[in-house]
């Protein structure tokens, strides 16, 4: 039983690697629309009017450091990496953090400012931002004090909402087969894009820590007895 279950593991985790990857090269081919900025592509539309100035700068350091975010999580995220190039996790490691805390967070906040979905979905956007800087710090911290079970649980929380990216255009795709053009879905979108990713892990997490304690609380028992 509990090896279909790893396997069943391995395999989603196999699948989804390579959804984060399809969906980030489809993205980074998309940029062929922003040098010089197009106007009437999907995500510049409406953008004119403020686009150049300070928008234009965190705009594209946001283009420029996601995607790269991403797949260096993926990178940072493998035990089989890590065990096999301790130096290089710790090297890259530092990279994401500095990446995130510098130029992903600031930048994808000052967009938030200016969020097609509205206040709500801005408000969404930004909180993710946030949440995405405060796991990669803790999970830095974690490292730092050697406390390497905390820290895989921090960088995969981080991992997760900067692949909201990725979810959110799952989503988007969804909607377009669907035929949905309701107001609110947009602003749905922004939050359940990471929402539902990190409540699914945090919950997955909470399983295996009791499954954990248990097998603990039971093998003293036999000990004892």
């Amino acid at each position: 039983m509990q090896q279909n279950h790893s396997t069943l593991l391995r395999v989603l985790t196999l699948v989804a690697g390579l959804l984060v990857l399809k969906v980030t090269t489809e993205v980074i081919v998309g940029y062929r629309n922003y040098f010089p900025p197009n106007f009437d592509s999907d995500f510049l539309t409406g953008r004119q009017s403020y686009f150049f100035g300070r928008y234009q700068w965190a705009f594209y350091i946001h283009i420029a450091t996601g995607p790269c975010a991403i797949l260096l999580g993926m990178i940072l995220i493998s035990e089989r990496f890590r065990l096999r190039f301790p130096k290089w996790h710790r090297f890259l490691g530092k990279i994401q953090v500095f990446s995130i805390l510098f130029l992903v967070t600031p930048s994808g906040l000052w967009m938030a400012n200016y969020a097609a979905s509205g206040p709500i979905g801005g408000l969404g956007l930004a909180t993710l931002a946030i949440l995405t800087a405060t796991c990669v710090a803790l999970g830095w911290r974690a490292a730092v004090q050697r406390r390497f079970a905390d820290h895989r649980r921090w960088m995969w929380r981080c991992f997760l909402l900067l692949c909201s990216a990725v979810v959110l255009r799952v989503i988007g795709g969804f909607a377009t087969v669907t035929g949905i053009h309701a107001l609110w879905f947009d602003p749905l979108a922004n939050w359940i894009s990471w929402l539902v990713p990190l409540t699914v892990f945090e919950l997955y997490s909470l399983r295996n820590r009791l499954f954990v304690r248990r097998s603990s609380t039971a093998a003293i028992s036999i000990r004892s007895s």
